[in-house]
């Protein structure tokens, strides 16, 4: 695997995080036993602008929960931890795994309506995502993968416009998905 030019195959996760690449996996793996503050304090400081305010400012529910231990939130609430997690590493790419997964319908638009925002700042994200009418509707390009192989690449908005491709390889993930304005 090659990440912003650099063979990161063998390489130990720190190192691919040195080079600029902010992970949110699937399932969260936020500290369980951890407040909000200290899993926010767990990422080496890089330079940039995100920091733990700026995280506070755009997930103001964990400004609140600050004092929570990271097993005392909801999956809403700990995706959203996770997400600022990678965030204060400052990141050149975003690489989120299935985000959506296990959330409600709102909290899934406010996620997403991050990584718009990612997006307009600059910020290159990959998502890995199954809810195909989200992925689609914030992704520059798509690629949809069928039992390990690619069975379509290509701009995201062709992809979506073709309802029938949709349905076939999304099945039940297909439904509609808007962005809170």
């Amino acid at each position: 695997m090659r990440i912003l030019g650099h063979a990161t195959t063998d390489w130990p996760s720190y190192r691919i995080a040195a080079l600029g690449l902010g992970y949110v996996p699937e399932g969260r793996r936020i500290f369980a036993n951890l407040t909000v503050e200290e899993n926010l304090k767990v990422p080496v400081d890089r330079p940039g602008p995100w920091n733990i305010p700026r995280v506070y400012q755009l997930f103001p529910r964990l400004a609140e929960r600050k004092s929570n231990k990271g097993r005392q939130l909801s999956g809403g609430e700990q995706e959203m931890l996770s997400i600022a997690r990678a965030l204060l590493l400052n990141p050149k790419i975003l690489l989120l795994d299935e985000p959506s997964q296990g959330l409600a319908p709102t909290i899934v638009q406010d996620v997403f309506n991050v990584v718009v925002a990612m997006r307009k700042e600059g910020m290159s994200v990959l998502l890995v995502e199954q809810n195909v009418r989200a992925a689609v509707e914030i992704a520059d390009r798509a690629y949809v993968l069928d039992d390990g192989k690619v069975v379509y690449e290509g701009p995201a908005a062709e992809f979506a416009q073709d309802e029938e491709r949709v349905r076939a390889l999304a099945g039940a993930s297909a439904e509609k998905w808007e962005e809170v304005e």
